[in-house]
């Protein structure tokens, strides 16, 4: 029983598949726009080609910030997000892939990742493109780094 239901999760999975690269990459898309736009120092994570990303993340630097400065600061304002990737969420330090990458630490440090699913809306994408620039400011300007 539990392989047949995993081969139809599976087929659903698969049969979704074009219209999640479509919405919620175009979802992706906002929320790089408006982060950009809200704080223009922020730098991308990855390929910044639109068709060289993943839909469903966007992972941004935020040079002068401590990561979990700003994830305590959305968080109050009912925005979730993350200091890393998901296999090392909860763990507060930088993230070892970006070190790997010979990332400069202080930069690592702060970091965001933002994930998007079938339950994210617009409305989400405006929540974060309110709160980024003020919750960045506020970091910056109490010293949270």
């Amino acid at each position: 029983p539990a392989v047949a239901s995993f081969a139809v999760a599976g087929r659903l999975a698969a049969g979704q598949r074009e219209w999640f690269a479509r919405e919620i990459g175009a979802l992706r898309d906002d929320l790089v726009t408006a982060v950009r736009a809200a704080v223009p120092d922020a730098i991308l994570g990855g390929d910044p080609a639109p068709g060289g990303r993943l839909p469903a993340n966007a992972h941004f630097t935020f040079p002068g910030c401590e990561g979990d400065s700003l994830l305590l600061l959305l968080d109050a304002q009912g925005i979730e997000c993350s200091t890393g990737s998901a296999c090392t969420a909860g763990v507060a330090q930088p993230s070892h892939v970006l070190l790997a990458t010979g990332a400069d630490p202080d930069l690592a440090r702060g970091t965001l990742r933002f994930s998007l699913g079938h339950t994210s809306t617009e409305a989400d994408v405006e929540a974060v493109a309110r709160a980024i620039g003020p919750a960045v400011e506020r970091a910056r300007a109490a010293g949270l780094s």
